[in-house]
Parts: C-alpha cells; sequence; structure tokens
C-alpha cells in the first residue's frame, strides 16, 4: 500500500516514529505581536485564527477609500462621515453616531459623556473588556471610578448583585456617585456569547428604577444580532448608547462607530477631540466603513459556522484532547481545553503554529494554526472574513495531527 492511500491516523503512525525530525520553532513572544516566521521554501500554509482584528480590506473596500469623497470632519464637512454616521444611526436605532478611531477610545468617550464628574461610578463585569483590557482608562483619563460584579459564563451578570453595587449615599461625601452600568455583546473572555435580550430588558429596567445610564461594548454586536437573527436595534434598545467595531469581523481597516441620543454625541464629539480623535479628512477610511455595514454583516454567519465546525471536529478527535462545550459555542470565537495537563495551552499553541517534516509528509503539507492561550487554561481561536471553509478543514487537521503526535510522544516516553 502507497503512503497516498493510508488514512491519516496511519500515515501519522508511519511518520511520527521518523527520525531525525527538522522542526521549525516559533517564538511564543511572536504569538502576540505577529505572525510566527514560516519555513522558507515549505509548502506551508497559515490559518490565522488569533484574532478577528487581523481582518484586511478586500477590493471594493480598497476601491471605494482610493474614490472616497472628502472634506474636514472636525469641521463636520466630510460627507462621507457624515454619510457613515447617518447609515450607522438608523441602523442602531438610535438619534445619532459618531466615527471615532478605536474601540478603546470609543467606550473611553462614553464613560466620560455618561459620567460627567470626576469620582463618577461605573459598574462594569469583572471579566469585561473594558475592565480588562482598556488599560483602566476610565480611572486614568476619565476620573471615573470602577465598581465590579461577577461575570457568569454566558457573559452576563447577577442583577441582584449589580443592585447591591449601587451607591445610595450621594451626596454623602464619602462614596462615589453610581452613573453607568456597562455590559459586552458579544463577550470576549467567556467566548463570544451573546447576551439573552431578556437580560437586557431586565437591566435596563433595574437601570431605569436607579437612574443608571447603560453602554453597551458592542464590538461584535453584528455578531450577536446574526447569531439572535434580528436586527442590531433590536438589542440596542435596551441601551442608552453603544459602540460598534468595524474592523473585525466586518473588515474594515479602522474605525469604531458611537451610538446614542443627540446630546449624547454632541458631547462625545467634544471628548473625542480632547482625546486626540478629531480626524481631518477621514472620509478616506469612514468608506471603508460604509461597505462594512452594508455588506459584510451577513456573512458573519459563515464564521459563526466554521468555529461550530472546528468544535465539533474537535471532539471527534481521536485520541480525544480536546474539551469543548458545543453549547457554549454562538458566535465566531471559540474556547476550549485540554484534556492532558502534560501539555500547556501555551504549548499547544506553539505546536499549532509549528510546522516539521513528519507534518508535511503525512499531511502533503505544513500549515500554521495561529492562536492565542486564553485565561482559565483556555485556548482561544476566533473565525473571520479571512477564514475560508477549507482553512478550518486544515486547521482541523492540523488540531487531529498534534493529537497523534502527542499521544506518540507518551508512548515513547512510557
Amino acid at each position: 500500500m502507497s503512503s497516498k492511500t493510508l488514512t491519516i491516523p496511519a500515515r501519522l503512525l508511519c511518520y511520527c516514529f521518523h527520525k531525525p525530525r527538522r522542526v521549525f520553532h516559533v517564538d511564543p513572544a511572536r504569538l502576540y505581536y505577529g505572525s510566527p516566521q514560516v519555513a522558507t521554501g515549505s509548502a506551508v500554509r497559515t490559518v490565522d485564527l488569533r484574532s478577528d482584528t487581523v481582518t484586511k480590506p478586500g477590493a471594493a473596500m480598497r476601491r471605494a477609500m482610493a474614490e472616497a469623497e472628502v472634506g474636514d470632519d472636525v469641521f463636520g464637512e466630510d460627507p462621507t462621515v457624515n454619510e457613515l454616521q447617518k447609515i450607522a444611526a438608523d441602523m442602531f436605532g438610535m438619534e445619532a453616531a459618531l466615527y471615532v478611531p478605536t474601540g478603546t477610545m470609543s467606550n473611553l468617550i462614553a464613560v466620560m459623556v455618561h459620567c460627567r464628574e470626576r469620582g463618577d461610578e461605573m459598574i462594569v463585569g469583572d471579566l469585561s473588556h473594558i475592565h480588562v483590557y482598556e488599560q483602566g482608562g476610565s480611572a486614568q483619563l476619565a476620573g471615573v471610578h470602577s465598581a465590579t460584579v461577577t461575570t457568569l459564563s454566558n457573559g452576563t451578570f447577577d442583577l441582584d448583585q449589580l443592585i447591591s453595587k449601587i451607591r445610595h449615599g450621594y451626596p454623602d461625601p464619602h462614596y462615589p456617585r453610581s452613573r453607568l452600568v456597562c455590559v459586552e455583546n458579544t463577550h470576549n473572555i467567556q467566548g463570544g456569547r451573546v447576551l439573552p435580550l431578556s437580560f437586557l430588558q431586565e437591566l435596563r429596567s433595574v437601570a431605569d428604577n436607579f437612574g443608571l445610564t447603560v453602554h453597551m461594548d458592542g464590538a461584535r454586536v453584528m455578531n450577536a444580532a446574526v447569531a439572535l437573527g434580528i436586527q442590531p436595534s433590536a438589542i440596542l434598545q435596551h441601551c442608552h448608547s453603544v459602540s460598534v467595531c468595524l474592523s473585525k469581523g466586518l473588515g474594515a481597516p479602522v474605525g469604531t462607530m458611537l451610538g446614542g441620543s443627540k446630546d449624547f454625541i454632541q458631547r462625545a464629539v467634544r471628548a473625542r477631540k480632547a482625546l486626540g480623535g478629531g480626524m481631518r479628512q477621514s472620509g478616506v477610511l469612514a468608506a471603508a466603513g460604509k461597505i462594512a455595514l452594508s455588506d459584510m454583516i451577513g456573512r458573519v454567519k459563515e464564521d459563526h459556522r466554521n468555529a461550530k465546525s472546528f468544535a465539533q471536529a474537535l471532539l471527534q478527535c481521536d485520541p480525544p484532547m480536546y474539551q469543548v462545550d458545543l453549547t457554549t459555542v454562538e458566535s465566531n470565537i471559540l474556547r476550549f481545553r485540554l484534556r492532558d495537563a502534560h501539555m500547556s495551552p501555551a504549548e499547544f499553541c506553539e505546536r499549532m503554529a509549528g510546522v516539521d517534516e513528519e507534518e508535511v509528509k503525512a499531511l502533503g503539507q505544513g500549515v500554521q494554526v495561529l492562536m492565542f492561550p486564553h485565561v482559565g487554561g483556555t485556548v482561544r481561536a476566533v473565525w473571520h472574513l479571512g477564514i475560508s471553509e477549507e482553512d478550518t478543514q486544515l486547521a482541523i487537521q492540523k488540531a487531529h495531527f498534534v493529537a497523534q503526535q502527542h499521544k506518540l510522544k507518551s508512548i515513547r516516553a512510557a
């Protein structure tokens, strides 16, 4: 029997004992700061699942950017930006919207507008992006204190715990003043979980009862809308403001839309300028945002489908090396665990990103699959418009190959 007719497991058994082997090592630090170098001259395919922020604008988007009509946006005279802001506001079901360079700036602006006095307080989930990944900007730059509630596995938090965190002593000089509650949809750290509409409705009722405003970090709210099969406005009706990223699954090179009331956006314009976010002929960038909102939302269902396919394949792996709860795979982000404590998430990610001769012989080509070690001893993989169904199948083959190699290494060690 020729090697071409062998099944993948059989071919792995033939080649994984082959010595010597040449391994192309990957510096773990590069897993965050850039793509690992591939082996020169090798048939290597890269499948980048680190984040949906690695997407690149396509031909239509680049053409729209090149041909964009522009003006001075700080003067409110860039027609492409103005049109994008109108499109976003209508889509969100809100009175107005503002084009902002980044999601972090957009969230910070929202905090600054809702919490108008230094020493005000916002309540956030302890695993929220705002609390964990944005450098404490609300305190550092806005003078706003954060109180945390426990983030649950589905991205929500207990509303009774929220109520217990609301300050009632204002204007007692000992305490900050509760002003704002922030939610995240979909929830990044919890694996792309989609917040239930019932939770958002109940949260808004609590906020209204206690005179608080609700801001949604909706960097991936379009994924949530597609997952639920509803319009974004059906989600955002429960919020006073929202930040929606254009440069993740929607494929724009830069930009976030901040939505809210007219008064909120007027104040947000001032905060954006103070933070250095006032851009001039930014219609060149806003043109990409228009394409993102008009053409790219519907296709994120492909990312959801590919993420689910990969998760299902991990459970079918022989040997059984991966732990996945399929009920938690709701959008384009997947978190999974390794069953064998002898392989850490960092080691697994390094192995997935590396290519050796055994792999090329067994699979017919080298495949670099880039992922991140994640919180709680998990591995995170994110699907996006740069990852096709074929790429997903290659990633599945690589995950199965790594599991087989690890098993054979354990057998030899025993």
